[in-house]
């Protein structure tokens, strides 16, 4: 259960920062509005205070984190930019993922 919640965590995490990057980005390269960066900043905000719910020491959770974005970016690059990710992008989540449970859940010294 524990793993699943850190799994999550990290996922709305990642979700929060992306969105936080993505929103930006609409307005640099994409002539949307400069509103988007109040919701932007909201969300880049959100992403640092998630990031402090952990209960581990920071460096372990940022190495972490790392893994479950990596993740949620190929996620999002198949449901935001309709590019569906290739054979080698799902082999290199699955070794990213194994990575976060080893950093987060790995024996520790007494």
């Amino acid at each position: 259960m524990e793993i699943l919640k850190t799994f999550a965590l990290f996922a709305v995490t990642a979700l929060a920062e992306i969105l936080g990057c993505y929103l930006p980005y609409l307005w640099l390269k994409q002539g949307h509005s400069a509103w988007l960066l109040v919701p932007a900043a909201f969300s880049l905000g959100a992403f640092a205070w998630l990031l402090t719910l952990h209960p581990q020491a920071a460096g372990r959770v940022y190495a972490a984190y790392g893994g479950v974005y990596v993740c949620v970016a190929l996620a999002w690059l198949w449901a935001i930019d309709s590019v569906r990710p290739t054979v080698t992008d799902i082999i290199g989540v699955g070794v990213c993922l194994l990575g976060m449970t080893i950093i987060m859940f790995g024996p520790r010294p007494a």
